[in-house]
């Protein structure tokens, strides 16, 4: 049996090799660059929320007054739906968006990830196992990790399956990244 403990480094590698792929697909590639866009009349728009009160958190709109999903078919909610819009918005709080605390929460769920991979691939091979197979497993792991985490916002959140299909090519890359890093640093490897 493989342990977690034997594979402590190939868990942080593929983290780091993960986060600096994520790194040069957003930053470098700006593969992501057109996934959102800005309000018409933002500024009115703005104004128009603060003038609201609207705290940050997730919203729905229309939304009925009970929160109560058997209300959305009353008429007046029908009626709503149909004039629009029909959206979902998350509000943060206000300030600048702090990128160290994402890019430090991103990290962390890359380790999360690789220490599930190191799991389920543990459970598949043990030391010394061919690279092929250590690849292929922990690669397939990665993947159900890192490559269909946004197909859920399309489904239920109308975001575009343009945007989705960039995300799940992401996962793709991250984990090829990870099944590659796995192969070579695993016990026993054959180099």
């Amino acid at each position: 049996m493989t342990t977690l403990a034997m594979l402590w480094l190939p868990i942080l590698l593929s983290a780091v090799f993960v986060f600096v792929a994520s790194s040069v697909i957003h930053m470098a590639l700006q593969l992501h660059k057109a996934d959102y866009k800005r309000l018409p009349n933002e500024e009115q728009a703005l104004e128009a929320l603060r003038k609201a009160g609207v705290p940050a958190g997730q919203y729905i709109f229309p939304c009925p007054a009970s929160g109560q999903m058997k209300d959305c078919s009353s008429p007046e909610m029908v009626a709503k739906y149909e004039q629009g819009p029909v959206g979902m918005v998350v509000v943060r709080p206000k300030g600048m968006p702090g990128i160290g605390k994402s890019l430090g929460q991103w990290f962390a769920f890359c380790i999360v990830v690789s220490v599930f991979v190191a799991y389920l691939t543990g459970l598949a091979a043990k030391p010394g196992e061919p690279g092929m197979l250590v690849f292929r497993v922990s690669a397939a792991a990665a993947l159900l990790g890192h490559g269909f985490t946004s197909v859920c916002d399309s489904i239920w959140k109308g975001v575009s399956w343009s945007t989705t299909g960039k995300f799940v090519f992401d996962g793709v890359v991250y984990a090829l990244v990870t099944g590659a890093t796995f192969a070579w640093l695993w016990p026993g490897a054959v180099t």
